[in-house]
């Protein structure tokens, strides 16, 4: 056995490549074009994969690590005959004399045929410990697929866009079967194809430090992604909001008589958490707004579950907990997770299992303040609540104006499941429900 180093191949003109994701562990046993590590560059992220299949028996860098073209990544341990093979030839071989690679004859040497030779030119001798590896495959910035550069080369010739295919190996990884498996679909056409149908026009390019100083900052890879997912929801989403006013005036006196005993307990008690749960009766009522369409979109998944994502906004962009069947806890289960949760989603601590999983989701910026916004739907959920700063307002009652507190509420819904007259009865109960909370144990 040999042990091979393996070396950051051209990734372009680059330096400094943040490490954002180690793809393998030490002891693995991968193949040729595996990929080892993932970089992301200011316009991609790029898998990179290995020259060899062996074992590996280091990895030299960590997420956060900046590489750089010819660093070594890691070291791998492969059989003698497949190191043999990656060394070139002419490596093994003394460098003939200078006048053996123009075809003249050398002082002892006679040509006893008199024929005449025939010149060949050298093939270029390679690099010695530079093996030739597979073109770096690079993906959009925030790129949720991830496959190996022969499926991306694969798919690339059979013209499959590897962004609408779902991965079924390893980590989500994409294989040659689920390439396979879409281009079937494509063609049998339940599936569109990528590029199909009218394009919609790039924003056109501009040099804005024509006009004045300017400055770049980077986007933060969460918004990177987000901004991605966000734009497929708002493109493949047929969206219609619905607008109208809760009277909390009642829930808060309610949670106003609870803040002593939520702070002896360590809590703090928001009317989020009372929004949760209404939202969580309301959606046992109308299930239709806690489904998902199918693949094809001619199927309802109804789901049995309820789990509530509540965006939070975070130094490097807005992320979505999800809070798993809310309409089984408490009010002061709730707000306990509710801290914990937010807290580790500042820090960056959020795991993949705490950001799944979620069949209805509420933005609320009442913290922060504002009157009404249209939040997007976040597929494949169907429906998203957003909640805006509540204020106190002169409501007539019949008799007379009295002040009472309002909280404006904008429900986003998927038009090709949700109809207009159901979104108008969702918001209805809910704002019933926050207008008198003790219908929560009804």
């Amino acid at each position: 056995m040999a042990i091979k180093q393996i070396l950051l191949p051209d990734i372009g003109n680059y330096s400094d490549v943040p490490v954002i994701e180690v793809l393998v562990n030490v002891g693995d046993s991968i193949q040729v074009d595996e990929s080892i590590i993932t970089l992301e560059s200011d316009k991609a992220t790029m898998e990179i994969p290995s020259p060899y299949s062996g074992k590996l028996t280091k990895i030299l860098v960590k997420e956060g690590d900046k590489v750089n073209q010819g660093d070594v990544i890691a070291e791998i341990e492969v059989a003698e005959d497949a190191a043999a093979e990656l060394v070139p030839k002419d490596e093994h071989k003394e460098e003939a004399p200078a006048a053996a690679k123009t075809g003249e004859p050398r002082a002892n040497d006679t040509n006893k045929s008199n024929e005449p030779r025939t010149e060949t030119k050298p093939e270029p001798i390679k690099a010695a410990g530079a093996p030739t590896t597979a073109p770096v495959n690079a993906q959009p910035a925030g790129s949720r697929f991830h496959a190996s550069p022969s499926v991306r080369a694969f798919a690339r010739k059979l013209g499959a866009d590897l962004s609408k295919i779902t991965g079924t190996g390893p980590k989500g990884r994409i294989t040659r079967e689920d390439v396979e498996a879409y281009i079937k679909s494509v063609m049998q056409g339940s599936t569109t194809a990528a590029g199909s149908g009218t394009g919609i026009p790039p924003i056109p390019s501009i040099d804005f430090s024509q006009f004045g100083e300017i400055e770049e900052q980077e986007l933060s890879r969460i918004k990177k992604i987000s901004g991605k997912h966000l734009t497929s929801c708002w493109l493949n989403i047929p969206h219609v909001t619905q607008f109208d006013e809760a009277d909390i005036t009642e829930l808060e006196d309610f949670r106003q008589s609870l803040k002593a005993r939520a702070e002896k307990e360590g809590i703090k008690l928001t009317p989020l958490v009372f929004i949760m749960k209404a939202v969580a009766k309301v959606l046992t009522e109308y299930p239709q707004f806690n489904a998902s369409l199918n693949q094809s979109a001619d199927k309802l998944i109804l789901k049995k579950y309820i789990n509530i994502g509540i965006a939070v906004d975070t130094p490097n962009g807005l992320l979505v907990p999800v809070f798993k069947d809310v309409d089984k806890k408490g009010i002061f289960e709730l707000s306990r997770e509710l801290m914990e949760t937010s807290k580790r989603a500042r820090e960056g601590k959020l795991g993949p299992a705490d950001l799944s999983g979620g069949s209805f989701s509420i933005s609320s910026l009442g913290g922060i303040g504002g009157t009404q916004f249209t939040p997007i739907v976040n597929a494949p959920e169907v429906a998203i609540l957003g909640v805006s700063k509540a204020k106190m307002a002169p409501i007539w009652n019949g008799k007379e104006f009295v002040p009472r507190l309002m909280l404006p509420l904008a429900l986003s819904y998927d038009h090709r499941v949700i109809d207009g007259a159901e979104g108008v009865r969702f918001i209805t109960a809910l704002s019933a429900i926050l207008s008198d909370i003790r219908q929560l144990v009804l």
